[in-house]
């Protein structure tokens, strides 16, 4: 019974992959529309960095985490390389935590 589950979400998850190019040639998707799609995904993703930088189980997460991510997001901004922006924000987590901020 669970190989037959995993094969049926395998096969559905093929076909709406294989929608995608599929239907593309048969719709047209005005300017606009692409635009609020690019746009929902952008805030899609900004609603999980928020939700995970700022809570944690069922309570805040405290100071240091969203420090942390404000870090990421700054050093981000400057354009700094991706390890730099990533191990940046684990130092301002990480010293935080240290000096007892939680």
């Amino acid at each position: 019974m669970t190989l037959m589950a995993v094969a049926l979400l395998a096969a559905g998850t093929y076909g709406l992959r294989l929608c995608g190019p599929v239907l593309r040639a048969r719709t047209e998707i005005s300017a606009r529309t692409e635009q609020l799609l690019a746009d929902a995904a952008t805030v899609l993703l900004c609603a999980l960095v928020a939700t995970s930088a700022l809570m944690e189980g069922q309570g805040p997460a405290g100071w240091a985490r969203p420090a942390g991510v404000l870090a990421g997001a700054a050093l981000a901004w400057c354009r700094a390389p991706f390890l730099v922006t990533v191990l940046g924000a684990a130092a301002v987590t990480a010293g935080l935590r240290w000096a007892g901020v939680t």
